[in-house]
């Protein structure tokens, strides 16, 4: 099959303060499936928005071949065969149409002359892109609504979207972190068959360097917003390898922290079930200055526990803080009695992207920066200054808005705006999701001192090695419900996943 070459010569943006790109010359040929790493903040989203038409700013030039072509809209980036599938597969579909009409959509935008529909034809070349991805009608049936789908079968509707028109340089966003094992390999066997039998050249941005290994040929490294070099993946490349490319450092990824002193209990629960089933008479504790793990494949329950933990789930049994039970109606609730939740989804749930860092910094905690019913300015910028620097927050400005910050460090301000709250009990709920190695092990840093500070965190995770390096128990979940209790230096990734997958632990295993 012929090659197509996507180019970019001398593309450097800038922004207030930041200087995202840098003279970057990246090259991409149909037929390969590359992924693109580096730290939150190193460019690699830039350049895709760039090249899919997202970023219109850019200065420099990006060839098709040899001829140079403008990519300063979407519909640019798509008539050259440029096409994106964003992390959040949400905000990116119209929940309240069907498979079909998503899939059609974009003809719908590009072809304006044509305004009648044949809903036939609709269904039609629906299940057609549904069949190039060999999803069957039994999986996704093109007139199911997309607010039924899961969010895999949304991403493969994404996928098949992408694909219906011109695609020559399909782009996946963090296209694995929502899913689960088996979700992951059915996108890989996608992605696989696009590149081998359609000759599609895949970029593939991800922070899971094991997937980046398995499924790639090739990958390039940016850092600080310049392209470091493109290196072919090999029998001996290592995470290990990748990651110090991307740091420009050698780094131990084990996290070792220092002992901390435990004190009583200070939260717990007893025969605690959510009212809709989604977790099962959960008996857990935490205590002061402990780091809790909450283990579990993908839809065991753990976020829907931390959420049922905060109120924000109805609940029998009893939440018990201090020796004192809880009644909490909602999370509002939680948060007077000193819980803090960070989410699973930051950008929907734990922070506030429209509004400032700043702003932000200071959500969970109006009252302490009010005068009378007036905010005092003067105090949310102050705060926002300390916090900025203790959490190391990449940004321009305190004024910044939230949603322009890589995925790390919004995650650092959703953590930020708790400890500004001073909270007894930290909820953490996969939090170095889309997270790069060096984000990581800052926020890593963040919840030592969170509870070496005396407070109790409770930390959820399908990350196994994340768990064994940062926690001092372990309560593994399965099926809504707590299958095991482990104390983490006594055990490892196989017993966790063990009991992840349902077995069962005797009575008395842990003392």
């Amino acid at each position: 099959m012929d090659r197509i070459k996507l180019s970019t010569k001398n593309v450097s943006i800038e922004f207030p303060g930041v200087k995202a790109l840098e003279d970057i010359n990246f090259e991409v040929s149909t037929g390969e499936i590359r992924a693109v790493v580096g730290a939150n903040g190193a460019g690699k989203s830039t350049l895709m928005k760039v090249l899919s038409g997202a970023n219109p700013d850019y200065t420099g030039a990006v060839f098709l071949d040899e001829k140079e072509v403008e990519l300063r809209t979407p519909v640019d980036a798509k008539k050259c065969g440029v096409q994106i599938v964003y992390q959040e597969v949400d905000t990116a579909l119209f929940p309240n149409l069907t498979v079909a009409e998503n899939i059609i959509q974009s003809d719908l935008v590009m072809d304006k002359g044509n305004a009648l529909l044949n809903w036939n034809n609709v269904y039609k070349e629906g299940r057609k892109a549904l069949d190039r991805l060999h999803i069957s009608r039994e999986r996704i049936n093109e007139r199911a609504l997309v607010s039924k789908l899961s969010l895999a079968d949304k991403q493969m509707v994404l996928i098949a979207k992408a694909i219906r028109r011109k695609c020559n340089f399909l782009i996946l966003d963090e296209p694995t972190a929502p899913l689960s094992n088996q979700e992951t390999k059915e996108l890989f066997e996608v992605v696989n068959h696009l590149h081998k039998t359609e000759n599609i050249a895949i970029l593939f941005i991800s922070h899971r360097l094991n997937e980046i290994l398995e499924i790639c040929e090739s990958y390039t490294v940016m850092r600080n917003g310049k392209l470091i070099g493109t290196y072919k993946i090999e029998e001996s490349t290592t995470t290990k390898e990748i990651v110090e490319l991307m740091l420009g450092r050698t780094f131990e990824e084990a996290y070792k922290r220092e002992e901390i002193p435990v004190g009583d209990t200070v939260f717990e629960t007893k025969n605690l079930s959510e009212i809709d089933g989604r977790v099962n008479d959960i008996n857990l504790y935490v205590k002061k200055g402990e780091i809790l793990g909450i283990a579990g494949l993908v839809g065991a329950g753990k976020s829907e526990l931390c959420k049922t933990l905060f109120g924000a789930y109805r609940s029998t049994g009893k939440i018990v803080l201090n020796g004192k039970e809880l009644n909490l109606k909602n999370p509002a609730s939680a948060v007077k009695n000193k819980l803090a939740l960070v989410p699973e989804e930051r950008r929907k749930e734990g922070v506030l992207v429209e509004e400032s860092v700043s702003f932000n910094l200071s959500a969970a905690s109006l009252e302490k920066f009010c005068n009378f019913s007036f905010i005092d300015k003067k105090k949310v910028k102050e705060n926002a200054k300390n916090y900025i620097k203790s959490l190391n927050v990449s940004t321009p400005s305190i004024n910044q808005l939230v949603k322009k910050l890589s995925g790390g460090n919004q995650q650092k301000v959703a953590v930020g705006k708790w400890l500004a709250a001073d909270c007894e009990v930290y909820i953490f709920d996969e939090p170095t999701k889309g997270v790069d190695v060096g984000a990581k092990q800052d926020i890593f840093n963040l919840i030592h001192e969170i509870a070496k500070r005396g407070n109790a965190v409770i930390y959820a995770t399908c990350e196994n090695q994340e768990l064994l390096a940062l926690t001092d128990r372990i309560y593994v979940m399965y099926n809504g419900g707590i299958s095991a209790e482990l104390v983490t230096k006594d055990t490892n990734e196989d017993e966790i996943m063990y009991y992840s997958v349902g077995g069962k632990q005797t009575q008395g295993e842990v003392v």
